[in-house]
């Protein structure tokens, strides 16, 4: 890391802080997850604002935010999940970017909205690439920083940027661009590819009920209770597909929305699968909010797909304006 010399230091790591990405979708055929970012809308367009590539590894927190000191003078951004983010003890604004001198210190409260922020740093934070991707996974103890969540005194580096941050300043989403954790609203879902092994009934109480997150909820699923499902013949399967966003069955009736760290085959009936715009609200779910499910179909979920696609791009088209060096 001899050209490495931009660090920032954690003094205090918070519950959950890891070095992230958008995981390793290209591996998923071999039976590893796909791990990453939790939050793929946020965790973009926070890379997209300070200048870097979309995929750039950036910091993830979750609940209760890390203490960080910089090192060294860098711009940088804090987009997801509204935690009371400080810097030198003042309030900051998010979806924006903030500039830090050598010895400044961002700082988390409580959380306001959502329950996962992502700190993007112009450059990308520099961790080993670990089969194609540069994101933490636990469970396994590979990727990120380690293969851990960030302790004290760690010191994470950064990559310098090619071109002068200077030309960041004033840069901040539009309002309408911003997404908003704290709306209740809808998740919506696919049904099937298991929907003829549920009682109607059940179908009926899902799609229409309301359900909460459990306790025993991580990245790897959430647990969901409310209306227990009933199965026609049983829960099993021959083992299938298994991505994020699919929620599956188990014998006990309770869902299982399948998350950034799921496996990638599961034995289990599915009854549907949420849709790739709305994944960001679930991860934004913290144990005890409610999820209300709403029914929508192929044509709707790639209409918002691409509509989302084409903000991210249209934001992005601005990177192509910095000057690089």
């Amino acid at each position: 890391m001899e050209s490495q010399l931009e660090y920032v230091n954690i003094l205090k790591p918070g519950l959950l802080t890891t070095v992230q990405d958008l995981g390793r979708r290209d591996y998923r055929i071999y039976g590893v997850s796909v791990s990453g970012v939790m939050d793929a809308l946020s965790f973009r367009l926070a890379n997209t604002l300070v200048g870097n590539d979309e995929n750039d590894a950036a910091i993830e927190i979750t609940m209760m935010g890390p203490t960080i000191k910089f090192e060294t003078k860098t711009a940088f951004s804090i987009t997801g999940g509204n935690l009371s983010p400080k810097l030198n003890g003042k309030s900051i604004d998010m979806w924006k970017v903030i500039f830090a001198k050598a010895g400044d210190e961002l700082s988390f409260g409580k959380y306001i909205s959502g329950c996962r922020s992502y700190i993007a740093l112009a450059g990308g934070v520099n961790v080993p690439v670990v089969m194609g991707s540069r994101a933490t996974f636990t469970r396994g103890h590979y990727g990120g920083y380690m293969g851990r969540a960030l302790k004290r005194g760690d010191k994470l580096y950064f990559n310098k940027p090619d071109f002068n941050i200077k030309q960041l300043q004033g840069r901040r989403l539009r309002t309408n661009d911003i997404p908003d954790f704290g709306e209740e609203r809808p998740i919506r879902f696919i049904l099937g590819p298991h929907i003829e092994r549920f009682v109607n009934k059940s179908i009926e109480n899902f799609s229409n009920g309301t359900y909460s997150l459990s306790n025993a909820s991580d990245r790897m699923g959430y647990r969901l209770e409310g209306e227990q499902l009933i199965h026609k013949d049983g829960a099993d399967i021959i083992s299938d597909f298994i991505t994020p966003g699919t929620i599956q069955v188990p014998g006990n009736g309770y869902p299982i929305i399948h998350m950034a760290d799921c496996g990638t085959s599961g034995g289990y009936t599915k009854i549907g699968v949420v849709i790739t715009t709305d994944i960001p609200y679930v991860a934004q779910k913290k144990p005890g909010d409610k999820i209300k499910f709403q029914v929508c179909d192929i044509n709707e979920a790639q209409n918002e797909y691409r509509k989302i696609e084409k903000m991210l791009y249209d934001i992005e088209l601005n990177n192509k304006l910095l000057s690089r060096n």
